[in-house]
């Protein structure tokens, strides 16, 4: 495979402790000490009421960490189509379906089971955002984000315009936890061009490798990195958050890992 390359424009990112790209980037450089807590999901405002009460946790955390993302690249979030990539989708939702597939009352609200799908984060972004903009969903186990990066620098490369990525996984209650032990909810967007602009951040250039992939020098971090497939990224949002040229290999499939060249724009 040929290398692909974009700018990267924006960053959003929510999790354990990190509540946004400004907190994260400072743990990230090691100004400030990571203290993992249960990850916060904001109301998501820009749903109309009766969307915003059907919302779960994996939509509050796609919408909040999309719409950062927009505002940290300057761009109006409705132009821009989007790639959401998931190892899952709403797993709470899918719990309380189980739940109820195992009592005697098993029919399901339509609620639970427009809910159940794992486009349901992107219909919601449309609705909040007002976009009629295409989106893309992937999911492919640990290897999510990877296959989310992939799907949208390909989009780029070939549409030659904007797409941003929104990657992200929440925990699911047991006794699905114990199948599946995702330790929490986490995610990040990337707001990626094919042309430098005013607002390009950073230079990204990615193709497979079969190097090793990279770990988190804090354990915390490294801990967080390995019991979430989203949070496969983390070395990658380290590099960007200390402004630094390198090459950055994440996780991906057991064959092949992303290798990224990333160089800050000055």
């Amino acid at each position: 495979m040929r290398s692909l390359s974009a700018y990267v424009e924006g960053v959003g990112i929510l999790g354990p402790g990190i509540n946004n790209w400004d907190e994260g980037s400072a743990i990230l450089c090691g100004d400030v000490a990571y203290h993992p807590q249960k990850t916060i999901y904001p109301p998501v405002d820009s749903l109309p009421r009766t969307e915003r009460r059907r919302t779960g946790q994996v939509v509050k955390l796609a919408l909040s960490i999309g719409l950062e993302a927009t505002r940290h690249a300057d761009l109006k979030p409705e132009m821009l189509p989007a790639v959401f990539a998931s190892s899952g989708g709403d797993n709470f939702n899918c719990h309380a379906i189980c739940e109820t597939l195992a009592s005697d009352d098993r029919r399901i609200s339509p609620t639970r089971f427009h809910n159940s799908v794992t486009n349901a984060p992107a219909g919601y972004w449309s609705i909040s955002t007002g976009s009629m903009e295409p989106s893309t969903v992937v999911c492919a186990f640990d290897a999510s984000f990877g296959a989310g990066l992939l799907e949208s620098l390909a989009q780029v490369v070939t549409e030659e315009r904007r797409c941003i990525l929104i990657a992200y996984d929440i925990d699911y209650p047991e006794p699905l936890h114990t199948a599946r032990p995702i330790s929490d909810g986490f995610g990040l967007a990337l707001v990626l061009a094919p042309c430098r602009t005013e607002h390009s951040l950073y230079t990204m250039r990615m193709a497979l490798t079969q190097d090793k992939a990279d770990s988190c020098t804090d354990n915390l971090l490294e801990e967080l990195r390995l019991s979430i497939p989203a949070a496969r990224a983390l070395p990658m949002l380290q590099s960007l958050a200390l402004g630094e040229a390198g090459r950055v290999v994440l996780d991906y499939l057991n064959t092949a890992r992303v290798a990224l060249e990333l160089d800050p724009c000055p």
